[in-house]
């Protein structure tokens, strides 16, 4: 029982979710006490879809749990109605995945469960089921009273934190200055410091070609909107460098230069980190008062109910949780 208790979201129920995790929780129990707050019908379709003998125990509270193996504890909200199609967009999923998550994150803000992990939901769902988010990372932000959070992906190679996400590249380049770019930096910092990386090395991308080159492209976007910031965070002994360009700097934290690197806008960062496959990267959401990791990769209505998911991403998020559980 020293292994943390991982409150684990079914996700968009029309989607992958049930799918990846009835195939990842045999492989977490050395590690990990998932309790998935979901739909004990789905995972038992699911599990009977991927063919593995997972049959699910429901539960009230996580102290129910059993952790037997064979069985997949589960708080059952009970939601999905049954027959509910795989692969298409349903606003009674979306009504249930924020539930899924709601329950989630009270849980661990009470202390019952020691992380998060969330299984990927519809942002279309979501918004269709009357709940405006542009997904997980602001909704939890709301549900955990935090004004600002940050998200940040994880690879074996690399790690990516980012200024900005789920917003236009006009509205993100508006969005972004010297405040926000240090804040960003620091919750990055800080987690990996937490994570037990002394002094970690920070690479910070520019926002134009070749950061700008002195000016020669963009408007001085670097100069007034980076810059600052890493002045105010090298002289509190932070060892974040830049501004770098983009083009580059991921080859080299590849190689292993940086520990850290900071990307502007979402596709600077997600596309080098999705280049190494989605089953590699595991999503960390930085700033949160309770620890949330989740899958990096989309609901895959394409494939939903075939059978062919991988639960890969399932499998690394979960160990990533009980990770920074169990130092937290």
């Amino acid at each position: 029982m020293s292994t943390p208790l991982i409150a684990v979201t079914m996700g968009d129920a029309a989607g992958i979710g049930p799918e990846v995790i009835v195939r990842a929780i045999p492989r977490v129990a050395e590690f990990s006490r998932p309790v998935v707050i979901g739909d004990a019908a789905r995972l038992a379709e699911a599990a009977a879809i991927c063919g593995v003998p997972l049959t699910p125990h429901v539960v009230d509270e996580p102290e129910q749990a059993r952790f037997a193996p064979g069985t997949v504890d589960v708080i059952d909200l009970g939601l999905i109605p049954r027959g509910l199609p795989f692969g298409e967009l349903s606003p009674v999923a979306g009504e249930a995945a924020y539930q899924y998550v709601r329950v989630a994150s009270e849980l661990a803000m009470a202390g019952k469960a020691q992380a998060i992990c969330t299984a990927p939901l519809n942002k279309e769902a979501l918004h269709a089921a009357g709940h405006r988010y542009p997904g997980h990372t602001e909704l939890l932000a709301e549900l955990t009273g935090v004004p600002e959070v940050s998200m940040m992906l994880a690879t074996d190679t690399v790690r990516v934190i980012h200024v900005t996400t789920h917003i236009g590249l006009i509205d993100a380049i508006e969005r972004i200055d010297h405040g926000l770019v240090e804040r960003t930096v620091r919750r990055g910092h800080d987690t990996l410091v937490a994570a037990g990386i002394e002094r970690p090395r920070i690479a910070v991308c520019g926002i134009n070609p070749h950061a700008g080159e002195n000016g020669l492209f963009g408007r001085g976007e670097e100069e007034e909107k980076i810059v600052p910031a890493l002045e105010r965070l090298r002289a509190d002994g932070v060892d974040a460098r830049g501004p770098l360009p983009a083009d580059t700097v991921f080859f080299r934290a590849g190689r292993g230069d940086f520990d850290l690197v900071v990307a502007m806008y979402h596709d600077q960062g997600h596309g080098p980190v999705k280049i190494l496959g989605l089953e590699a990267g595991v999503n960390i959401t930085v700033g949160l008062p309770v620890i949330r990791t989740s899958v990096d990769h989309g609901t895959a209505f394409d494939i939903a109910g075939t059978g062919k998911a991988d639960a890969g991403s399932m499998v690394e998020a979960m160990r990533q949780a009980a990770r920074l559980a169990r130092r937290t």
